[in-house]
């Protein structure tokens, strides 16, 4: 699933609260500022959540995650001159995950696209979900490029729930509250379905995908914000853990999922992100940042992102040096405790020398050099249950 920047807001600006956010105040979760939002940071603690993740199911508020519907004639064709990855490749019911590039090939910004296929007068219906941080310039960048051609760029979530189940057991817990089974739903797939709701007896329609930034098997599901309201409280009381942006970040780490603004940006491209599968250079379809990726995939790339895991229990967070030979190769743009491995692990760009799975390499932790080794990603890998 796209991701969300880390950038935080100053405390004296107003901030945006999701529809749930009095439930979150009701739970005593441990609220902060969050590129614009107040949102929840845990819960019950970040490792508690984090393993319920992978061991059971967890739930997260994205509400604070921007969705659009694109709609016109030729949608598809023209979305395609703003990103690298073939739109051509999915079909109604199928999704994409891809990126907004500028004349330099440099990431905008991280995506999501659902085909939900076209009305009766052939007009062309794409779901587009972006990160919180990116919303507004997301928006204005869609409408100077595609409003001219007709194109209508329309708020699909509004005062909406926006909700993440992720975990192995997700499929049947929810599944309780479904008048269908969801093992239909292949990965990115997506439908509208009903939402049966066992506190007042009733239904409602809801958009799920079957996508997630965990690295586990799940839903996002976007519900009117009444209906929304009730099924959070019962997917807990059926044993969903309540999860925040801590556990989050913990996880998509883990499953070497990139963060916008501190793993990727405007001045990195996807061959140097480790993204080179979202570029389609075979497709004839011209696209901005074209020029560029065709001769940064001639010449190739100076720096790449790189996995790395640490020798000692140092954790290596964003902006500490890496250090090769004494002299400053890079820096740590990612890195945490894995809770699940029970080791430290980070990201970061160094020169292309140095990102050989196997180097050797040094991060500068409070004044000391900490070893480390470069390792493929991602660090973590789930494991399918019957």
């Amino acid at each position: 699933m796209p991701h969300e920047s880390a950038k935080h807001l100053d405390k004296s600006m107003e901030l945006n609260k999701t529809s749930l956010f009095e439930e979150h105040k009701n739970a005593k979760a441990r609220i902060v500022s969050f590129a614009g939002w107040e949102m929840p940071i845990q819960f019950s603690g970040l490792v508690n959540e984090h393993h319920a993740v992978r061991k059971q199911s967890g739930i997260f508020d994205i509400s604070h995650m921007g969705v659009v519907r694109l709609t016109g004639l030729n949608t598809k064709d023209l979305l395609q001159t703003l990103v690298p990855t073939d739109l051509n490749r999915i079909g109604p019911g199928e999704a994409c995950y891809t990126v907004l590039l500028n004349e330099e090939g440099g990431i905008l910004d991280d995506l999501i696209i659902y085909d939900l296929g076209k009305d009766t007068n052939e007009t062309e219906n794409l779901l587009v979900v972006i990160n919180a941080a990116c919303t507004n310039s997301d928006i204005n960048w869609l409408k100077m490029h595609l409003e001219p051609s007709g194109i209508s760029i329309i708020d699909e979530k509004k005062q909406d729930i926006f909700i993440a189940l992720q975990g192995p057991y997700t499929q049947q817990k929810l599944e309780k509250y479904t008048n269908e089974s969801l093992a239909k739903i292949p990965r990115f797939g997506h439908r509208y379905i009903t939402i049966n709701n066992s506190e007042d007896q009733s239904s409602t329609t809801a958009f799920i995908s079957r996508t997630g930034y965990t690295g586990e098997d799940g839903f996002e599901l976007l519900i009117n914000k009444s209906s929304g309201k009730k099924l959070w409280r019962q997917l807990i009381n059926e044993g969903f853990t309540p999860c925040g942006l801590g556990s989050r970040d913990t996880l998509r780490l883990e499953a070497g999922m990139l963060l916008y603004g501190q793993d990727m940006n405007e001045i990195t491209t996807p061959f140097e992100a480790g993204l080179s599968w979202l570029v389609h250079l075979e497709m004839s379809n011209d696209f901005i940042g074209r020029s560029a990726l065709e001769r940064q995939a001639q010449e190739g790339v100076k720096q790449r992102l790189i996995g790395l895991e640490l020798q000692s229990r140092a954790i290596a967070r964003a902006g500490y040096p890496m250090v090769s030979k004494n002299t400053q190769i890079g820096q740590i743009t990612s890195g945490t405790w894995s809770p699940t491995l029970e080791k430290a692990i980070g990201l970061g760009y160094v020169p292309i020398d140095y990102a050989k799975v196997g180097t050797s390499i040094q991060i500068s932790i409070r004044g000391e050099n900490q070893p480390a080794n470069v390792i493929k990603l991602p660090f973590y890998r789930r494991k399918r249950i019957s």
